[in-house]
């Protein structure tokens, strides 16, 4: 069992996202730092839960984006940065009718797809990656933004052998989810009730057409790069709340055996870094480093060479 406990407070609005190098290029990071200065792991140090109603989310691409960023989790403190291959900046491509990613796009905080471990309904093991989030919230996001969302429903894509979990949240600030009591429900004959989003039903109610398109937008997106289409467990279904807290609460059981050492951080199926500033009792626990922002003109993803702005049609 673990025996660490955090010690970071939990000042959920006083994040601050630290820009170094150019963006859309190789050198270029976004770190995360907290209301006391210090530079801190979005992976490790910020909590998963918030409230009993809410987890933290991390953004990682905003929404109509199509540079595809993520948490360096090999990196020490774990900045955000755009993948690449063969040397060249990955964009997602624009398959008909979708531009860019259709939602915000993060990674919860503080939990881990286990890859030693495969899962006893999916039957493939995890993506050695924290889980993520799509958050539908009428917000268009920053990169390094730290958001309290609701949980509403999970998706279990297949990548390649590999357990992909996709949570589907929003904002708890969303006009639609500012009272998560359940209490005004949408029905078509109050279509000018003011009602809140609870559950993965209210998803079909409120945002119709959405879920399918978040299905549709993941089985496509790598077709345009040479790779097969994607396919899901349990038939495409999203699965509820409750399934869903359950899915975050055995990867945030997973990352609670990796920071304190039960699990080792390297080995054959994953190469992680686990320092970080908040967690007593980690083996891994360290100082804090110092960056200073560095200041770039503004860039477009349109400018960028590796941008493809075409539509591909699927």
């Amino acid at each position: 069992m673990s025996c660490f406990t955090y010690t970071c407070r939990r000042y959920y609005s006083s994040y601050k996202a630290i820009k170094l190098g150019k963006p859309f290029t190789a050198a270029h990071r976004v770190f995360i730092e907290n209301n006391k200065g210090q530079v801190i792991s979005p992976f490790h140090d910020i909590p998963l839960y918030s409230s009993k109603e809410t987890v933290n989310m991390v953004v990682e691409i905003p929404r109509w984006t199509n540079a595809k960023i993520e948490i360096a989790t090999g990196e020490k403190f774990n900045p955000i940065k755009q993948d690449s291959k063969k040397g060249k900046m990955r964009f997602v491509r624009n398959c008909f009718p979708y531009k860019g990613y259709i939602w915000n796009y993060g990674a919860l905080p503080q939990t881990w797809e286990d890859p030693t471990v495969i899962h006893h309904e999916t039957m493939a093991k995890g993506d050695n990656d924290p889980v993520d989030v799509i958050e539908i919230g009428q917000e268009i996001a920053k990169v390094g933004q730290v958001k309290e969302v609701k949980v509403l429903g999970v998706m279990a894509m297949l990548d390649e052998g590999e357990t992909d979990w996709k949570v589907l949240a929003i904002d708890k600030n969303d006009p639609n989810a500012s009272k998560l009591n359940g209490k005004n429900r949408y029905t078509p004959e109050k279509m000018d009730t003011y009602c809140f989003v609870v559950d993965v039903e209210d998803v079909e109610k409120l945002y119709p057409g959405l879920i399918d398109a978040t299905r549709e937008w993941f089985r496509v997106y790598k077709i345009p790069d040479g790779k097969p289409a994607n396919t899901f467990a349990f038939d495409g279904q999203c699965k509820n709340r409750a399934y869903a807290n359950s899915v975050i609460q055995e990867t945030h059981e997973a990352w609670k055996k990796l920071i304190d050492g039960q699990i080792p951080p390297k080995a054959e199926t994953h190469d992680l870094s686990v320092e970080n500033v908040c967690v007593e009792g980690s083996p891994y626990k360290t100082e804090s480093i110092v960056v200073k922002p560095e200041n770039f003109e503004q860039e477009f993803e349109k400018n960028v060479p590796e941008y493809d702005g075409k539509w591909y049609y699927i």
